[in-house]
């Protein structure tokens, strides 16, 4: 086990690890840790699910996407592989960088991927699929699922400009969904999470079984874990939503 620092475990100290927290709570918690921690850096929030399901199996996988209300709180570079009209409907929709052939070849011989997000038309696709060693492990590959392989380039840049976050479960059943930046006002912190947390239960796979959130936490980049209460967070999308 790696060796915790001073400020960590001063940190550690201001939470309850046996008791789940409200939302409310535990957005205050990590504001909390942060004044103790004092890092360098605007750290990251990210949601962590523990979900009841096996990825292994094609009927548990566990994928999809979310547009976060207010994003990320960075800029996030977009890249559009297409042809024809779609070329000019993708730099018209703001898109960084735009292109066909000419874009997969970079990719494949200079290993370039300064970029963030790569979004295709479906014609595109046959192309493409010789980077899949390249954008695969890196999370960049599109993928219908997510919204990055479709024809509506215009939406789909907006989308990913707005702060679209992709999220896929990992072998072992854990979901990572970064959510904001712990500078971000609580309400807009608040307004990520759950959207995150709805997105989640809506790609719930047909082969799940019994209790499919078993469990969630919410931290920064490098704090000690918050634990939620699943049925609470449930209870305050339907309070959001009514």
């Amino acid at each position: 086990m790696a060796k915790r620092g001073k400020k960590y475990l001063e940190a550690l100290k201001l939470i309850d690890k046996e008791k789940t927290y409200s939302l409310d709570e535990a957005i205050q918690k990590l504001k909390e840790m942060g004044k103790v921690l004092q890092r360098k850096f605007n750290e990251t929030v990210e949601l962590i699910f523990r979900l009841g399901v096996d990825p292994k199996y094609a009927d548990q996988m566990v994928r999809g996407s979310v547009v976060l209300p207010h994003g990320l709180g960075r800029e996030l570079k977009v890249l559009v592989i297409a042809s024809g009209e779609k070329l000019k409907e993708a730099e018209e929709a703001g898109a960084d960088y735009v292109g066909g052939e000419e874009i997969i070849n970079k990719i494949a011989n200079e290993n370039w991927i300064d970029f963030d997000v790569v979004i295709a038309t479906p014609d595109m696709m046959p192309k493409l699929a010789k980077l899949g060693k390249i954008l695969g492990p890196r999370g960049l590959m599109p993928n219908p699922k997510v919204g990055t392989v479709t024809a509506d380039i215009k939406r789909a840049v907006t989308e990913a400009k707005k702060g679209r976050v992709e999220f896929k479960v990992d072998k072992t059943g854990n979901l990572h969904v970064p959510v904001g930046k712990i500078s971000f006002e609580d309400y807009k912190l608040k307004e990520n999470i759950l959207a995150a947390v709805d997105a989640v239960l809506k790609a719930k796979p047909p082969g799940a079984k019994g209790q499919y959130i078993k469990n969630v936490v919410l931290k920064t980049t490098m704090s000690p874990s918050v634990k939620l209460n699943p049925a609470e967070l449930q209870k305050a999308l339907e309070t959001k939503a009514a």
